[in-house]
C-alpha cells in the first residue's frame, strides 16, 4: 500500500457553515474544510470581495505621484524584471498608463549584464536612454537603496512596487508599495508583483475617474494579473483566487491581450478550455524563456501587441526560445544527475574508508557539495545562468533536498574570484531565503547579494568562495530536524461511489481555482485490475473496477515507474486525480495516476 497522509481526518466534524455544501457533495465539503475554508464567504469570487486597496502602505503616495506625472506629461519609466511576473507587471503598467494618457516607456535589465533590480547601473542606463522624471519599479526594488540614491542624484523620483521580502531598511523612495514591507496592514501577503501593480493602478484609475480625467478600467486587464500570479507561484489565498478566476474567465472568452491568444495558438491549446495550472505550465514558460535565453523585451512586446500578425510573430519567437531553453535545461539536468551520482559514490566510499580507520579528510567534487544528502549545491563553468532556477527546481523535486545551482555571472570572465550566480529551491519546512540570510550574517564575506522567498531565492557569490559557502550552508542543514527531509504525500481520501462520474469530475475541476496553496484535489483508493496495456513503452493504461461502481473505470499513468508495476497485478492502490478524457468528440471519465502500489497479484 502507498504511504499517504490525509489532508482531512475522517474523525473531524465539518464546520456548520459547510453543511449546505455537504448536502450537495460531502466530498467537496471535505475538500474545502481541509483547505481552511470555514464559511461560504471564503469562496466568494466577486471583485467586490477583494481586499481594500487603502490598506496597502504607501499606495496613496504612489497614486498621487502618478496622477501628477500624467497631468504634467512627465516622462515615466517602468523598470521591470526578467520573469513572467515582471513581464506581466510591466505590460499592465504600460497598457493602463497609456490609456490614461501618460508619457510612459519601459526598460528591463539584461540579466546577463546588469543583474536584478534597480541597480545604479540600470539607473544610469535609464537616464541615458530615456531621460525619465519618474521611475516606477515593478516586481523589484525593495532592496535597491543604492539605485534609488543614484536616481535622486540624477533628479529622478522613484516609486517602488514590489512583493519580495527583505530585512534591509526600506529604500528612500518617494513611495514604496509592498504588502510585505514592515508595518503594512494589508491582510494578504501573497500578492505577487503584478498583483501589487494592479492595486496601484486600480486606485489611480478610481482617483482619475472621480476627477473625470479618465475612464480607464483596470479590471479589463485581469488576464495579465492571472497569468503573472500563477506563473510566479503566488499562494492562492482568497484574494489571489478572485484575481485569477476573473482573468481566467476573460481568456476563456477571448477578452484578453492578443499575445496570450497567440501563445495559446503556439501551444495548440483552445482558450475556452484553459485551466489555471496552464498559466504555469504552458504560458509562463514561453514568456520566461525570453528573459532566460535572450531578453524579456520580447515577452513584454508580445503582451503589448495590438495586432494579430505582430502577436503571432512574437509568440513564435517565444516558442522557439522556449524550445532552446528546454534543450539547454535537458543537457544541464543530465550533467547535474551525473555529478550527483558521482557525489553519492564518493560519499559512500568516504564512509567505507572512514569505517576502516582512514584518517584522510573526505572531499567531494570541487564543483559540488552535499552534506549526508541534506542539500545539493552545484556549479559548472559552462552552465547557463538563465536556466539554473529550473534545474534547481528539478533537483529539489527528484531528490527532495534543498538545491542551489550556480552558473557564471559573466561568461566572458575566467578569474578565480569572478562572481557566480545561484538559484535556490527549497522543500517544505526550510525557508531558503532565511537560511541564506543567516549565512550572510554569520559569514558576510561569502555572499555579495541575495533575495527571495521561503521556497525560492537567488544569490551571488565569488567563485573562490563556492566551497566555503557550501560548507556553511550544509552546516545549517545539519541543524534541521530529520523529519523535514522526509516528504509527505497528501491525499484527499477516498471517493464515494457516486463521485466516479463525468459530472462530478467537471464539478470538482470548476469548483474553485486550484493551485499553489490551494492544492488541486488528489484522491486514493484500492481498485481491481480488469486489464491493462502499455502505450508507447512508457504510459500504463488501466481498466479498473471500484466497489459499488457498476461500470469499469479507465486510468492512465503517464511515464509510469516500471519497477513498481507487476503485470500479474490483481488489485492496486492508486493516488489519482479526476479528469475528463476527450477523444473524437466523446468524453469519458479518466483517472490520472500520480502513484501506484500493487496490493495483490494473481
Amino acid at each position: 500500500m502507498l504511504t499517504l497522509t490525509p489532508r482531512f481526518s475522517a474523525d473531524l466534524a465539518l464546520p456548520d457553515a459547510l453543511q449546505p455544501i455537504a448536502e450537495r457533495s460531502l466530498t467537496l465539503a471535505r475538500l474545502y474544510a481541509s483547505r481552511d475554508i470555514t464559511a461560504p464567504t471564503d469562496l466568494e469570487t466577486s471583485l467586490a470581495a477583494l481586499l481594500p486597496a487603502e490598506d496597502l502602505l504607501g499606495i496613496d503616495d504612489a497614486v498621487s505621484l502618478l496622477d501628477t506625472a500624467i497631468d504634467n506629461q512627465q516622462k515615466i519609466l517602468i523598470v521591470g524584471d526578467f520573469d513572467c511576473d515582471g513581464a506581466t507587471s510591466t505590460a499592465l503598467m504600460i497598457r493602463v498608463l497609456r490609456e490614461m494618457g501618460a508619457s510612459v516607456d519601459f526598460i528591463v535589465p539584461d540579466r546577463f549584464k546588469y543583474g536584478y533590480g534597480l541597480t545604479p547601473e540600470i539607473v544610469d542606463l535609464a537616464v541615458e536612454l530615456h531621460r525619465p522624471e519618474l521611475i516606477v519599479t515593478v516586481d523589484n526594488g525593495i532592496s535597491s537603496t543604492a539605485g534609488v540614491a543614484r536616481a535622486h542624484d540624477a533628479g529622478v523620483k522613484v516609486i517602488i512596487t514590489d512583493h519580495h521580502l527583505t530585512t534591509k531598511a526600506t529604500p528612500d523612495a518617494e513611495a514604496v508599495v509592498n504588502p510585505n514591507q514592515l508595518g503594512c496592514p494589508f491582510q494578504s501577503k501573497a500578492l505577487v508583483g503584478v498583483g501589487v501593480a494592479f492595486y496601484v493602478l486600480g486606485r489611480l484609475a478610481k482617483l482619475r475617474r472621480d476627477a473625470q480625467k479618465s475612464t480607464a478600467q483596470v479590471s479589463k486587464y485581469l488576464d495579465l494579473v492571472a497569468l503573472g500570479t500563477v506563473a510566479d507561484v503566488g499562494v492562492l489565498d482568497k484574494n489571489n483566487r478572485i484575481l485569477v478566476q476573473h482573468g481566467l474567465n476573460a481568456i476563456r472568452q477571448k477578452r484578453c491581450c492578443l499575445g496570450i491568444l497567440a501563445l495559446l495558438e503556439q501551444a495548440g491549446r483552445a482558450p475556452e478550455k484553459l485551466q489555471a495550472q496552464d498559466f504555469g505550465f504552458i504560458l509562463g514558460p514561453r514568456i520566461n524563456a525570453a528573459g532566460r535565453i535572450e531578453h524579456m523585451r520580447i515577452g513584454i512586446e508580445c503582451l503589448l501587441a495590438d495586432d494579430w500578425q505582430t502577436a503571432q510573430q512574437l509568440a513564435f519567437e517565444l516558442d522557439t526560445l522556449n524550445r532552446t531553453r528546454r534543450q539547454i535545461e535537458g543537457k544541464m539536468r543530465e550533467e547535474a544527475a551525473l555529478i550527483v551520482e558521482a557525489l553519492d559514490g564518493q560519499d559512500s566510499k568516504s564512509k567505507s574508508d572512514n569505517s576502516e580507520g582512514n584518517d584522510s579528510e573526505s572531499k567531494s567534487h570541487p564543483k559540488t557539495q552535499s552534506n549526508s544528502n541534506r542539500s545539493l549545491i552545484l556549479y559548472q563553468p559552462n552552465w547557463h545562468q538563465g536556466v539554473i532556477g529550473i534545474v534547481a527546481g528539478r533537483l529539489k523535486e527528484r531528490y527532495y533536498l534543498p538545491s542551489i545551482v550556480f552558473a557564471p555571472a559573466d561568461v566572458n570572465k575566467t578569474a578565480a574570484d569572478d562572481l557566480i550566480k545561484g538559484s535556490a529551491r527549497s522543500i517544505d519546512g526550510i525557508h531558503i531565503r532565511d537560511v541564506i540570510e543567516n549565512v550572510a550574517e554569520s559569514h558576510p564575506e561569502l555572499i555579495s547579494h541575495f533575495g527571495g522567498h521561503a521556497m525560492a531565492a537567488g544569490l551571488t557569490i565569488q567563485r573562490k568562495n563556492f566551497d566555503a559557502f557550501a560548507d556553511v550552508f550544509n552546516e545549517a542543514m545539519n541543524a534541521i530536524d530529520d523529519s523535514i527531509f522526509t516528504p509527505q504525500t497528501l491525499t484527499d481520501g477516498k471517493l464515494l461511489p457516486q463521485d466516479f462520474s463525468l459530472s462530478f469530475a467537471d464539478f470538482i475541476n470548476n469548483a474553485s481555482i486550484w493551485g499553489h496553496g490551494f492544492a488541486k484535489p488528489v484522491f486514493d483508493g484500492v481498485f481491481e485490475v480488469l486489464n491493462f496495456k502499455v502505450l508507447k513503452d512508457k504510459h500504463l493504461k488501466l481498466n479498473l473496477r471500484y466497489p459499488e461502481v457498476q461500470y469499469p473505470i479507465e486510468a492512465i499513468y503517464f511515464n509510469y515507474d516500471s519497477e513498481v508495476w507487476d503485470y500479474r497485478a490483481q488489485r492496486v492502490h492508486l493516488l489519482f486525480e479526476l479528469d475528463i478524457n476527450e477523444w473524437r468528440g466523446n468524453q469519458s471519465l479518466q483517472l490520472i495516476v500520480r502513484d501506484l502500489a500493487v496490493v495483490s497479484c494473481g
